[in-house]
């Protein structure tokens, strides 16, 4: 007899390069790491999701440009000889008025407040030359300096143009970080889901290279016996027939793990060229892990507080004697100004009522409408969220307690079969229960696969439910901008 290969199913996969060497050539071993690395790195719906989360940053400052200071620099040049009604117009003689040259230039600086309001800094010179006969001065000059703060009271109070066009571009951004981050956690679950299955696929190659490695087996003892005369010749069809039958079996596993592997390909390699796609993916992560107990109110909380889709919804006079200080002169305007003789402080209160307001009275119905269809799309995707909580946490719990089921099945198979060949070599027993005992070892060994491969998927399951995949997995979405 030969127990050792019984023991246990994963030193099956010692033998799987000689069961899977002839399809591609070279194997490369992979952990789910890499292959979650290589997904996120090529994956191209991802890179779409990435330059709409920078598009979207991008709109967030354009719209926080509307804060931008505002520096606006003037100068002008004007030449007027306007009609006076007046028999003391001071014209030159034979003309009908004086002309008047002015040049002028100023500066301005203009700051959008938060507040809705704005604040404003003006400074302008004025150069100002007459032919007229009653100007004390010409040239004459004029400055000016002010400051100027606007602020509505009642209008736009809590919202304005500028602040409600961040708001929604920071809400956009929002979005499409969540949309990002869901995403990838797609990525992720079904770079996971396809991992697990080629690993399971693999270990099923092995089971069944193993299956049909016993049935040779056995078809060889059944030879020597005939030979010996123990057993007559018709003994050896059902072995025979049993050897092809695995076979079959042995190929189209083969075959399934093969586009199990393609399946992840797909997933993670980005490039028709990339030299992986010629190379056989070996799972290096085990499919067998610890079971733990699932603590659901907490789930539910977690999956509340992280699930991206609910992060997911604007002067003329008389001859006079000229007082100190008023002698002319732009560096003279300019002293004067810093003197602050003569200056003009004005408050005022604008009221501005709309007749109707019609415009208003619509926007605030839309969005009253918008906010009633959010509210209840929101408590749509909570609901859900508890419902997919609810169910994932049954499935982890049901293949958690498969694992045991399996392993306790697998178990009683190896003894089983055993104990068959060993009445099998004493003469107590048949092809027909030997081969028997074999495929319920084979069955025992896929079932107890199959439990691993749902706990693992159950688990990735669990984690995407509870918006906890990616943090789980140490995989970090960029939130950087503002």
């Amino acid at each position: 007899m030969r127990p050792g290969p019984l023991v246990r199913v994963f030193v099956l996969l010692g033998i799987l390069p000689r069961a899977l060497g002839t399809a591609t050539g070279a194997e490369r071993a992979l952990t789910l790491d890499e292959a979650t690395a290589l997904a996120i790195e090529k994956n191209q719906g991802l890179f779409i999701e990435r330059e709409s989360l920078a598009a979207a940053r991008a709109a967030v400052t354009g719209a926080k440009g509307a804060y931008d200071p505002v520096l606006e620099l003037t100068s002008g040049w004007r030449r007027a000889s306007d009609p006076i009604n007046s028999a003391f117009s001071g014209a030159p003689e034979g003309r009908a008025a004086p002309t008047t040259r002015t040049s002028d230039a100023g500066v301005s600086v203009r700051q959008l407040l938060p507040t809705g309001g704005s604040l404003s800094f003006q400074a302008a010179a004025i150069r100002e030359k007459t032919d007229g006969a009653f100007a004390l001065l010409s040239p004459a000059y004029r400055t000016q300096v002010g400051v100027e703060l606007r602020q509505p009271l009642l209008r736009n109070r809590t919202v304005d143009a500028a602040r409600f066009t961040v708001r929604a571009a920071v809400s956009d951004r929002e979005g499409a970080v969540a949309s990002l981050r869901r995403t990838i956690t797609e990525t992720v679950a079904d770079v996971e889901r396809a991992y697990w299955k080629l690993a399971a696929s693999r270990l099923e190659v092995g089971v069944r290279e193993e299956a049909l490695r016993l049935a040779e087996e056995q078809l060889a003892e059944t030879r020597k016996r005939i030979e010996s005369g123990i057993a007559p010749e018709t003994e050896i069809a059902q072995p025979r027939a049993e050897l092809e039958r695995r076979r079959g079996e042995f190929l189209t596993s083969r075959e399934s793990a093969s586009r199990a592997e393609n399946d992840l390909k797909l997933l993670i390699l980005g490039d028709a060229d990339d030299p992986l796609w010629m190379e056989q993916l070996a799972p290096a992560d085990d499919v067998a892990m610890e079971v733990v107990a699932v603590d659901v109110p907490a789930s539910l909380e977690r999956a509340l507080a992280s699930r991206p889709e609910l992060k997911t919804a604007s002067l003329t006079g008389l001859p006079v004697e000229l007082p100190p200080g008023l002698e002319g002169g732009l560096g003279q305007s300019f002293e004067t100004l810093r003197e602050g003789d003569f200056d003009d402080v004005r408050a005022s209160v604008v009221f501005a009522i709309p007749i109707g307001n019609r415009t208003a009275r619509a926007a605030a119905a839309r969005a009253g409408s918008f906010e009633q269809q959010a509210e209840a799309d929101l408590r749509r995707i909570r609901e859900t969220v508890k419902a997919e909580i609810l169910d994932a946490a049954a499935a982890l719990e049901t293949a958690g307690q498969r694992i045991e089921a399996a392993r306790a099945g697998r178990k009683a198979a190896e003894v089983q079969l055993a104990a068959e060949r060993e009445r099998y070599a004493v003469g107590f027993s048949t092809n027909f229960l030997v081969l028997t005992r074999q495929n319920d070892l084979a069955r025992a060994r896929l079932d107890e696969i199959s439990a691993l491969t749902a706990y693992r998927n159950a688990r990735t399951e669990m984690a995407r439910a509870t918006g906890s995949l990616l943090e789980e997995r140490r995989i970090a979405v960029d939130r950087t901008g503002s």
